[in-house]
């Protein structure tokens, strides 16, 4: 099974959501089926087959993620991750801002999830190939 230094390696090759496409396909690779990212510090639990879970540490010191949504700046905000105009803390501090609690990445349907603090879904989209 995979590790969190093998996920972790992968995740420091890309510099901003432009990257995001290609880390994807080299999780895959290493046997990653899902993983969910909670926003307030960046603690991901990763799923690989037979059950297999495996949990990150997290990366930053607690994000208050604010009571409301704001799905208008939230894409807006995405948009520009995903062009490269920003790293990935600063998209977490963007997510907690417009009222977005975590995502869920699902590797056999290729998407993506955003959840708020209700789990209602704020927005999904399917990752490039």
């Amino acid at each position: 099974m995979f590790t969190i230094a093998q996920i972790e390696a992968a995740h420091d090759k890309i510099k901003s959501g432009a990257g995001f496409p290609s880390y994807i396909k080299e999780i895959k690779q290493l046997g990653v089926v899902a993983f969910e990212t909670l926003v307030k510090d960046s603690c991901t639990n990763y799923f690989g087959a037979d059950d297999f879970i495996t949990s990150s540490l997290p990366k930053y010191t607690d994000l208050a993620i604010a009571d409301n949504v704001d799905n208008e700046k939230f894409a807006a905000y995405l948009k520009i991750h995903q062009q490269g105009e920003t790293d990935y803390y600063t998209f977490c501090t963007h997510c907690a801002e417009t009222g977005v609690e975590k995502w869920i990445v699902l590797l056999d349907k290729m998407t993506c999830t955003y959840f708020d603090k209700e789990g209602k879904k704020v927005l999904e989209e399917k990752i490039p190939q």
